[in-house]
């Protein structure tokens, strides 16, 4: 599992030019792409959301979990493109909709459970996502 991690003051994501996932943070929040592989399990996902919501990347070395930081947590199976021949990606290490999609709604609920505020995408949805990206600060988690 892959999450690139955005720390931002503002983030929203529309289908079809309806809003279906926004947060407002104060002052500031965080974005999470999430790429799911084969490999990957619920203990995966729980495990990656435990760091994410304890990672100090926000202002004064703190953390999600500090400062009840709002996450947007968005499907990205681009993540595991393989782009090392070609001009094509593959996408072949991505694991399939009916794999990911349970794992991605896990990494959500897990943050949930660990006290976050968490707004979502729509997976498999064409999304459009808007973000102030902040500092800027991106990582990349992985495990």
């Amino acid at each position: 599992m892959r999450v690139l991690v955005q720390r931002v003051t503002a983030a929203e994501v529309r289908v079809d030019g309806e809003i279906v996932g926004r947060i407002e943070p104060d002052p500031q929040g965080l974005v999470a792409l999430v790429g799911v592989t084969h490999d990957d399990t619920e203990a995966t996902a729980k495990a990656l959301a435990d760091k994410l919501w304890r990672l100090r990347i926000l202002d004064g070395e703190r953390s999600a979990a500090d400062m009840n930081a709002p996450v947007l947590v968005v499907s990205q199976f681009t993540l595991y493109a393989d782009t090392t021949k070609g001009r094509r990606p593959s996408w072949s290490a991505a694991a399939p909709g009916p794999v990911a999609e349970p794992l991605v709604d896990v990494f959500a609920e897990a943050l949930r459970a660990l006290g976050g505020t968490v707004a979502t995408g729509r997976f498999g949805a064409h999304m459009h996502i808007d973000l102030t990206n902040d500092g800027p600060v991106t990582l990349l988690l992985e495990a």
